[in-house]
């Protein structure tokens, strides 16, 4: 069960990345052209940001991202990028990261393994990579990121050509976290359910 501290977390992002840049839009558009109401409703991922940043000195992995997606929307405004342009921004680096993940399924060790050894020292990823059943467990997981990421992506697009553009930024975020907790949610299973077998599969051989 997620704590308090988490939802409150996941409520603000919410906030910050979609309700409110909706609301600055929805305001603007009727004094200005639509790619400029658009291009300054993008500044609040950008300033909460930058406030996350010099409060705490580095970015979170969200953070990271949405700073990275703004300059790439700047760019594509100076160099005349559409309305639906803009708003693909996140998309396209979404999918970027997806096939990422698919792509390390090509490599020796797949990306989530690298990921699980980094941020879950209780799991000793060098020890257990001489199982083949947790080799197994690290490709398919990188499976499940890799293809709901490239999902969401595509989801988003066909709203962005679908929808209008106030619809797509009131429910944009929405169905990010939406594709982001379904790959939490099964990694979650999954991970429980392996570890079990894992856990049982070691000391059979001892």
């Amino acid at each position: 069960m997620p704590t308090w501290s988490s939802r409150k977390y996941i409520i603000m992002t919410l906030i910050i990345n979609g309700l409110i840049p909706w609301v600055i839009y929805i305001l603007l558009k009727p004094h200005m052209s639509s790619l400029t109401a658009l291009s300054i409703a993008t500044v609040v991922p950008l300033l909460d940001n930058l406030i996350h940043l010099y409060r705490y000195r580095k970015l979170d992995v969200f953070g990271g991202i949405m700073l990275f997606t703004f300059v790439l929307s700047l760019v594509m405004v100076l160099l005349g990028g559409s309305e639906k342009l803009l708003l693909m921004r996140e998309s396209f680096i979404t999918a970027g990261v997806g096939v990422l993940f698919l792509g390390s399924l090509l490599m020796k060790r797949p990306l989530i393994y690298h990921m699980v050894s980094r941020f879950t020292p209780k799991v000793n990823g060098e020890k257990n990579w001489q199982y083949p059943y947790f080799r197994t467990v690290m490709r398919n997981m990188t499976l499940i990121w890799g293809v709901l990421l490239v999902l969401e992506a595509l989801t988003k697009i066909v709203m962005i050509y679908e929808w209008s553009t106030a619809t797509v930024l009131a429910l944009s975020s929405v169905v990010s976290y939406g594709f982001i907790g379904l790959a939490i949610l099964l990694t979650i299973v999954y991970r429980r359910r392996s570890a079990v077998r894992l856990r049982q599969m070691k000391q059979s051989v001892s």
